[in-house]
């Protein structure tokens, strides 16, 4: 019931990313068509070559899509544009491989009986060749048009849109109505398609001379429309994570709370501030503590009416953890304020921007710091520690997890790297982990969903925020939030520094009125 009303209510943006997805996967596929079958016919003229193109299109196929987009990303940008290049070449192995082989696996004696027949090598290929070896390469063709479907879900990380919106703001939030919203349209196009191709496949070779024609023009259309959006000059244009994009915290209230319109896309977090270093948006949602502000010549917005609350980070435990094992607080108690918001940034810019390993940061940081960190124990775990997908979870996970194995006789394990608020705090709730670090306006704004007059009352005061989560927090999910770490990584909008200063843009004010002005 829940599903379906959340169909009726995002039946537009449903249907608006359901054609975004078609037109990703059909102009993907198309050129993958196009470049697949006359390549593999080239291909059984010339044999020698075919395992050597045939061995570069596989190594392509195996490289992983998150990763392709990665690559694409300082080429082409974020948009359309690279997901359907990473479509096409995601397509182009079983269509070019089918079309190869199904030429091949014709009978020699056939084709000699056709040239003894005195066809040229023209009509061999259309009157005998293709017709025998069409229902190879027609199987090739919709698994490849079934795999782009797929896989452009994927496309919504750079920003292309499409049904993957639903499902990657579905995960980040945990919002099982949300994933199904991308997810089944998606399965159903893919199922449609491969329907619609079965159909079409014993008339193709009757109905080719249409069917070109057909699919050129809607693909000559397709690609100019794409081509014109993008010559159009465009206003500043955000790049926004997709949990930022639906939290309380996030855009929404943002923009309520400013007035602020922006013409944004979602972006995978780790591809967001790429995007920003090229140029492919001018303002992202992030963290003061990123150590990306200043290696990537960022600056950070004022948030000069006051939305956004603190965000200290603080260990969040399970209560029954804490009965059960009540030396985990003192133990963690040794990490309260032992971190600033400028030791921080600089841990996070370790790994970040210099690329060093996570856990030696941390060591290093605990032994400059005093702390013991030689035990490390590989047993049955006691604790599970949880984290978000960032470096700076990531970091504070570690971190715990080596002060408890040398502060207590308990033995840690990891599980880094789940994909947002919803899930860690549910993950906890239910007890897949034990403890994972929060942040107090996190808590306040997403997991207990404070009113207005609750936010009104408390201001920007750290020590109200911090003891108003802790208290609502025990009493309606038996959690505990332990000490502060001491820093506060306060969500923010950024922008680059030669942007600001040309635009004379420092508040988040001062980017309506710019916006206003256009």
């Amino acid at each position: 019931m829940q599903l379906w009303q959340f169909f009726i209510s995002h039946q537009q943006e449903i249907l608006q990313q359901t054609l975004t997805h078609l037109v990703l996967a059909a102009i993907s596929t198309t050129i993958a068509i196009l470049i697949g079958v006359s390549t593999g016919l080239i291909l059984t003229r010339y044999p020698k070559a075919a395992n050597q193109v045939i061995g570069v299109v596989s190594v392509i196929q195996t490289i992983p899509s998150v990763a392709l987009l990665g690559f694409l990303l300082p080429l082409l940008g974020i948009g359309s544009t690279p997901a359907i290049v990473a479509l096409f070449l995601y397509a182009l192995l079983p269509i070019l491989r089918n079309t190869y082989t199904g030429i091949e696996e014709v009978d020699s004696s056939v084709t000699e009986a056709a040239k003894g027949m005195g066809m040229p090598n023209r009509q061999i290929l259309l009157k005998v060749e293709l017709p025998l070896a069409m229902p190879v390469i027609f199987a090739g063709i919709r698994t490849a048009t079934v795999a782009t479907v797929g896989i452009a879900t994927l496309s919504a990380l750079i920003g292309s849109g499409g049904l993957g919106t639903f499902i990657f703001r579905g995960i980040a939030l945990n919002n099982v109505d949300m994933i199904l919203a991308g997810a089944i349209p998606a399965a159903a196009l893919a199922i449609l398609l491969d329907f619609g191709l079965g159909l079409l496949q014993p008339r193709v070779l009757r109905l080719l001379k249409p069917i070109l024609v057909s699919v050129t023009i809607v693909f000559l259309l397709l690609l100019s429309q794409i081509v014109f959006s993008s010559l159009r000059p465009q206003p500043l244009k955000a790049g926004f994570t997709s949990e930022f994009v639906e939290r309380a915290d996030g855009y929404p209230g943002l923009q309520q709370h400013y007035d602020l319109s922006l013409d944004s896309v979602e972006l995978d977090p780790g591809l967001m501030y790429e995007a920003i270093r090229e140029k492919k948006v001018d303002v992202v949602s992030g963290f003061t503590t990123d150590g990306r502000i200043d290696a990537y010549n960022l600056t950070v917005l004022e948030d000069d009416q006051q939305y956004f609350p603190p965000y200290y980070a603080a260990p969040l435990v399970r209560g029954a953890t804490l009965r059960k094992y009540p030396q985990l607080q003192p133990a963690l108690a040794k990490l309260a304020e032992a971190l600033s918001d400028e030791t921080m940034i600089k841990l996070n810019d370790r790994v970040d921007r210099l690329k060093e390993p996570s856990q030696k940061v941390v060591q290093d940081f605990l032994k400059q710091s005093g702390f013991k960190t030689t035990i490390d124990r590989q047993g049955k775990p006691d604790i599970v520690i949880g984290s978000k997908n960032f470096t700076e979870q990531y970091l504070l996970a570690e971190m715990m997890g080596i002060v408890i194995e040398n502060s207590t006789d308990l033995d840690v394990e990891l599980k880094t790297g789940l994909a947002g608020t919803k899930i860690c705090f549910d993950a906890l709730k239910k007890g897949a982990i034990d403890l994972y670090p929060e942040y107090t306006g996190t808590g306040l704004l997403v997991i207990l969903q404070a009113d207005e007059t609750t936010l009104k009352n408390m201001g920007q005061d750290r020590e109200e925020v911090f003891k108003y989560v802790q208290k609502v927090s025990k009493e309606r999910h038996d959690v505990e939030w332990l000490a502060s770490f001491g820093f506060n990584n306060s969500y923010a909008l950024m922008m680059r520094t030669e942007d600001t200063k040309k635009l004379n843009i420092t508040s988040i004010s001062d980017l309506k009125r710019h916006l206003e002005s256009l």
